[in-house]
């Protein structure tokens, strides 16, 4: 036998190509076999600075948004505190969306999943529902405990879009309801736009809605994964300009916050206008095929 890297299967007999599949094959599972709940894998330390960012954004709001109104200082650190909460936010969804690709790629651990939903749970849930609780605290003419409920409507729909996705099984590729990351971000998006207090807090409860809903939204792999780490990256760039007072900053940062609640307005509409379609043509096809 010549066989100078172990890796080929050039020259070797059937049997000995069947037992080198069968070690590879062997080496493999063993390199993707959840580890222990003792040890994290790479994947967690992604999901771990999901959490972080998440927490650090809360952190951003209180002092930079929050303080200052109840303290009645200056107003001025208002615009680089909400810009840094949602780059914060935006740098977690990067994290979230990178940590199950790296999951399959190399070695999960036992403590994969939970610690993914308790992340989420933090930047994706309790933080956006914060910023609209603030946001009802120190925006003109708004209702504190009007928007503390549509706050807590956040949340909760935050809580229940993760349990159910860790208790019911979906086909592989799809979501059922609105991911939080997209959640979150239009909620976030909602507020940077200040509308009027009430629309805006009906914008927000539909936000909620889908979020719990049925409508089932694709997994972002492949093309979409790249489209949506490129538009993060971009979203990023549009709140440095506005923090930084540049030239028509304020006008990109709008632009974004329209373009993600257009996004999410138009999702779940393509989303029910592909399932009708498919419908239809099954519809079809059995007419067809009883003539």
């Amino acid at each position: 036998m010549t066989v100078t890297d172990p890796e080929t299967l050039v020259g070797l007999g059937d049997e000995e190509e069947t037992e080198l599949r069968r070690r590879r094959w062997a080496r493999d599972r063993e390199l993707r076999a959840p580890r222990s709940p003792q040890h994290l894998s790479t994947a967690d330390f992604l999901t771990l600075g999901n959490a972080v960012c998440g927490f650090l954004a809360i952190y951003s709001i209180t002092t930079g948004i929050l303080m200052p109104h109840l303290t009645g200082e200056s107003a001025a650190p208002v615009k680089h505190s909400a810009a840094t909460a949602v780059t914060l936010l935006l740098i977690g969804a990067m994290c979230d969306l990178f940590d199950g690709l790296v999951a399959r790629k190399l070695r999960s651990s036992a403590l994969g999943a939970e610690l993914d939903n308790l992340a989420d749970l933090i930047s994706f849930g309790i933080a956006p529902a914060y910023f609209v609780a603030v946001w009802g605290i120190v925006s003109p003419g708004s209702d504190q405990r009007l928007s503390a409920l549509i706050a807590l409507t956040v949340l909760l729909a935050v809580v229940l879009r993760l349990a159910r996705f860790s208790a019911v099984k979906m086909r592989p590729g799809i979501f059922q309801g609105m991911p939080c990351p997209m959640g979150a971000m239009t909620v976030i998006a909602i507020v940077l736009l200040d509308p009027p207090f009430v629309p805006g807090l009906l914008m927000i409860s539909g936000v909620a809605y889908l979020m719990v809903s049925r409508i089932e939204y694709p997994k972002p792999q492949g093309l979409l994964a790249t489209a949506t780490l490129a538009w993060i990256v971009v979203s990023i760039g549009c709140l440095a300009s506005w923090a930084a007072g540049l030239p028509g900053g304020d006008t990109l940062m709008h632009i974004g916050a329209v373009a993600q609640i257009t996004l999410a307005a138009m999702a779940p509409l393509l989303v029910i206008r592909r399932k009708v379609g498919q419908k239809v043509g099954d519809v079809r096809a059995k007419r067809a095929a009883s003539k």
